[in-house]
């Protein structure tokens, strides 16, 4: 990064530090406005910052109306900020005089040798660790936007407290936010949250439970089609179809692992802390069920590699606050498959993996918005957040580093995000408001086939332990949907459209007409439906057009007499007239070729 760029939005660390400095000129607005509100945390996040209060009241429109005009005023006051550090001691009644009772439990929290700070600006200080602006001063105050208040437990933890969160963004330039603002307007056009609803893809209702969609027949149908995709594709590369129960008992997860290290991420039936009846947990994963094919009789090197796929109902028990119509469920369901392999094979059964993922983000046309993250472990953290030890991650981790870096793949690295049993390539996409979600996983696994008793026979005669591959090929079937939604604004790809062909008849006399059509359509495997309703045409292909119907076919009398059909589009392209077999054939071509243009 050039010099005089250090101190601008292209410095993601500047970039935090001046959000960051926001989340503290909204806190002090706050309290100027209602001093009996009381402060909770006020991160930078990936777009803005927001802020927790616990407040007497809701938090309305007009109260972040004024929140913002109270901080235009913080800014142009130029307050200085001046850090300082306090012992643990005089922190907390220092916090307690001024009834912050959230940042005495945070100071409770912290290490005993930790740096208390403080940041003041003004007359308004709090506990932060840091780094600020050196003056409101640098925020410009007309670029600020208080974006949407909503609740936030304290701490993440729904037996808490219910707090008041206030989202932000601001930039250096007036024009730059309201550049963010039109996108985020078209982001909220293409929010599968709100498409996905309005074109009859997913609801859900409050008496069945947050994270647990309703696939309507759109959606069904999509994924439908990208199940049978992915089997059939995966087929193809030698894997072989499981099916496996969706829950066991907790003796499973103890010898996984998963037990000690994701237990409050499972759905329990049972008591858990009871060990003398019978405790069963919802599969979160589905890596200890597989193996047990691998298990079930003596294998030998000529065995592997052995690929395992499955289309897995999976259950975790998310965060409430972190759900988000399909992007986060409690339940869904997954592309997931593990491979058993030799060491001699791990760098082409990698390979492999990614190229598996790689045809199915280009098919699909995400390819484009997706980025590469090397998840490695933090050695600080053996024993407590991973197994195993150096000896066996870092000759794992070696070995990834020398496949991307042959295909030339371009990563980030991101300590401490590991599986607790090995690395991980993660495939990262956004959605449309720049949250970002992993697509597609692939993780070396050096430890959990020695917990199970996974051997082979090698050539030598000897008892080895094989290693395993962790991988998805296209990812949660749900998130990719949602993903779909947002990429083509719900006029999904034609071979994946529930209705992929609307037949229109203009008169009473071309009822049978279109009738035939619909059923030569069907018998040729394109899903089409006939509107013979008494509405004008126009409406029904405008009508059409709002469902992202790909096709529309419009006969009347002289497409009768010549044995045609009228195509358009739903774009809006008057493609004229076809026979029905020349129809056919360039639909059932587009839906072969899985083309992503109509």
């Amino acid at each position: 990064m050039s010099e005089e760029n250090i101190y601008t939005f292209e410095n993601p660390e500047y970039r935090k530090t001046y959000w960051h400095t926001c989340s503290h000129v909204m806190a002090q607005a706050v309290k100027r406005l209602w001093p009996e509100v009381q402060l909770a945390i006020g991160p930078a996040i990936e777009e803005g910052w927001y802020y927790d209060f616990d407040a007497p009241f809701a938090f309305t429109p007009d109260h972040l109306a004024q929140i913002e005009g109270e901080m235009k005023k913080i800014c142009k006051e130029r307050l200085h900020l001046d850090r300082s550090e306090k012992p643990r001691a005089e922190a907390i009644a220092y916090m307690q005089e001024k009834n912050e009772p959230y940042k005495v439990e945070l100071i409770e929290d912290l290490p005993e040798d930790a740096v208390i700070s403080f940041y003041t600006q003004g007359e308004f200080t709090d506990l932060c660790a840091g780094p600020h602006l050196d003056s409101t001063g640098r925020i410009k105050g007309n670029a600020i936007k208080l974006t949407q208040s909503c609740g936030a437990y304290w701490r993440g933890d729904s037996n808490r407290k219910m707090l008041q969160r206030i989202y932000g963004i601001a930039f250096p330039k007036k024009d730059e936010l309201d550049e963010f603002l039109r996108k985020q307007e078209e982001a909220r056009k293409r929010d599968h949250n709100k498409l996905g609803r309005e074109l009859d893809y997913f609801t859900t209702v409050d008496y069945i439970g947050q994270g647990l969609p309703i696939m309507l027949p759109n959606g069904a149908r999509a994924i439908q089609l990208l199940q049978r995709w992915i089997e059939d594709e995966e087929q193809k590369r030698g894997y072989i179809l499981t099916k496996t129960p969706l829950m066991a008992k907790r003796d499973l997860y103890k010898i996984s692992g998963h037990w000690d290290h994701y237990l409050d991420g499972m759905f329990v039936l049972g008591d858990p802390k009871d060990e003398s009846k019978e405790c069963f947990a919802l599969r979160p994963m589905t890596c200890p069920f597989q193996y047990q094919v691998y298990l079930n009789k003596a294998r030998s090197y000529r065995d592997l590699p052995m690929r395992l796929g499955e289309t897995s109902t999976l259950f975790r028990n998310e965060d409430s606050g972190e759900m988000h119509g399909l992007i986060r469920v409690r339940q869904f369901t997954i592309s997931e498959g593990h491979i058993v392999l030799r060491p001699d094979q791990l760098e082409e059964e990698f390979k492999n993996c990614l190229d598996l993922a790689n045809y199915c983000m280009e098919t699909l046309g995400l390819k484009e918005d997706c980025s590469f993250r090397f998840s490695q472990w933090d050695p600080a953290k053996a024993g407590i957040k991973y197994e195993g030890t150096a000896e066996q991650w870092d000759p794992a981790q070696a070995t990834m580093k020398t496949i991307l870096d042959d295909l030339g793949v371009k990563y980030e690295v991101g300590i401490d995000e590991a599986a607790f049993y090995g690395p991980k390539l993660d495939i990262q996409i956004k959605n449309v408001f720049g949250k970002e979600d992993t697509l597609i996983t692939i993780q070396i696994d050096m430890l959990l086939a020695q917990k199970f008793g996974m051997e082979y026979t090698d050539s030598d005669g000897q008892k080895k332990t094989p290693y395993i591959i962790h991988r998805t090929s296209m990812g949660c079937y749900e998130r990719t949907l949602a993903l779909l939604i947002e990429k083509y604004a719900g006029a999904l790809p034609l071979w994946l459209m529930g209705t992929q062909v609307k037949v229109m008849p203009i008169t009473d006399r071309a009822h049978e007409y279109a009738k035939g059509l619909v059923q030569k359509l069907s018998d040729a495997g394109i899903r089409a439906e006939g509107d013979y309703r008494s509405e004008k045409l126009g409406y029904k292909i405008r009508e059409a057009q709002v469902q992202k119907i790909p096709y529309m076919l419009v006969v009347g009398d002289r497409d009768m007499e010549n044995g045609t059909v009228s195509v358009r589009t739903r774009k809006g392209d008057d493609l004229g007239a076809m026979t029905p077999d020349q129809f056919m054939s360039k639909c059932l071509m587009e839906i072969a070729t899985k083309s992503k243009e109509v």
